[in-house]
């Protein structure tokens, strides 16, 4: 046999073995559209905006389908009945972290995001433990915040309200806080420590405690030096760039909507006034500037298909099978989108979150930290880092577009993983 029969040979045998994995999953497993061997449902999908292309295939197979990437199916939950029913109802089985290449590349199956298991149970019940310990959730954390946002106006005010573009600074903010719970300390924006781990916060960071020394000789424990570094590098990739998008986002928006960016300022005014600096106590008080920050992360919608899931067990799932170790895909535009929850969903309006009477308005919709077991660690820390550096940034200056406000571009960029602004100038002007 030649060297081209051969090879012939053998992809028809791959691609028969590939069709035959796949029709004997997919006799368990919800509907979907039929995948090619090998490459599976790639080619139906925008890579750029996968959650669109989900939202299609929803209207086809309804609000729970399988879709393949590569040979491997992920089973996609749309809409908030069958997100709630997955994350919230049924939490416990729907509390593994689903299949992420890249991340389990990086960090190995160690950390707080993309662990598994007895894992993930300890080291996120260490990890509030810790953040409890160190401040969380008590004065002296919005002190912090308070402190890092009258810098942050600080630094603001060097641009002499010429035009720039935020991303750095408000990029150190964020980061900065994390520094002063991890390190107990903060750093100038120009400090080369702190633009080390700027740049760096994706990588390890080297933390040393005796008590993890201990444990590193226990080969049956979750403490070692490894799975402690990296869920710190997981503080530092969680905390800094998920608040420093959603602040580039909101004041885009406010660029976007002169007429929110006025209200806000009269609230914090008539609320805060000039004399002292805006704290938490202020926000339910301040209901439309609390229904604004509760806007723009609805509507940019920073992550729209979550971080992937998986269940921990064999699942029967509305008559379907999931078998365990599954990766599950929760649509959360699905959620935040959704028209009847949010009229004109595709429309930026804060009175999305307000009632009749202006009062500010809970959504069980609002699933900007995800929902259930998994839901975001750090929520209480990134409402207050919203709330607070926000108001502080508009109680001392308002916003200048560098373009007519009608040619301003809100549309996200989507990655095919996450939402972020498109590149944008501003100029601060003190108030």
């Amino acid at each position: 046999m030649g060297p081209v029969a051969l090879l012939v040979l053998c992809l028809s045998c791959l691609l028969l073995l590939s069709l035959w994995i796949q029709s004997s999953g997919r006799r368990k497993l919800p509907p979907g559209p039929t995948p090619l061997p090998i490459i599976g449902n790639i080619l139906q999908l925008d890579v750029k905006n996968i959650s669109k292309s989900l939202s299609n295939l929803s209207k086809v197979y309804g609000p729970v389908f399988t879709v393949y990437f590569g040979m491997k199916p992920s089973v996609v939950l749309h809409g908030y009945e069958a997100v709630k029913e997955a994350l919230i109802d049924r939490g416990e089985e729907f509390a593994g972290r689903g299949s992420f290449p890249l991340a389990e590349k990086t960090n190995k199956g160690f950390g707080i995001l993309f662990s598994n298991g007895k894992r993930w149970k300890e080291i996120r019940r260490f990890s509030l433990m810790t953040l409890r310990n160190l401040g969380m959730g008590k004065r002296n954390i919005e002190d912090r915040v308070q402190e890092e946002a009258r810098c942050l106006v600080e630094e603001l005010r060097k641009t002499n309200a010429s035009p720039c573009d935020p991303t750095f600074i408000l990029g150190c903010a964020p980061c900065n806080v994390i520094c002063s719970i991890i390190f107990q300390n903060r750093f100038d924006y120009k400090d080369k420590f702190f633009l080390n781990i700027m740049e760096r916060f994706n990588e390890n960071v080297k933390v040393l405690s005796s008590p993890w020394i201990q444990e590193k000789h226990n080969p049956h424990g979750e403490f070692t030096i490894d799975n402690l570094t990296i869920t710190v590098s997981d503080f530092f990739g969680a905390g800094t760039e998920t608040t420093s998008t959603t602040l580039r986002y909101a004041l885009l928006l406010l660029l976007k909507y002169p007429e929110v960016l006025a209200k806000v300022q009269e609230e914090i005014d008539r609320v805060v006034g000039r004399e002292r600096s805006p704290c938490m106590q202020d926000r339910s008080h301040m209901p439309y500037t609390d229904a604004m920050v509760h806007e723009v992360q609805r509507y940019f919608n920073l992550l729209p298909t979550n971080l992937p899931h998986a269940v921990t067990c064999d699942v029967k799932f509305r008559n379907y099978l999931i078998p365990k170790g599954t990766t599950i895909i929760t649509s959360l535009t699905s959620v935040m989108r959704d028209d009847k929850e949010f009229p004109n969903p595709e429309k930026f309006d804060p009175g999305h979150f307000l009632d009749e009477a202006g009062n500010f308005k809970k959504s069980d919709y609002f699933m900007a930290f995800s929902a259930g077991k998994r839901m975001c660690a750090g929520e209480g820390l990134a409402r207050m880092e919203l709330f607070l550096f926000l108001t502080t940034i508009l109680q001392n200056f308002t916003l200048k577009a560098v373009v007519d406000v009608k040619d301003l571009d809100i549309t996200p960029v989507m990655n095919g993983f996450a939402s972020v602004p498109p590149p944008y100038q501003l100029c601060f002007i003190p108030v």
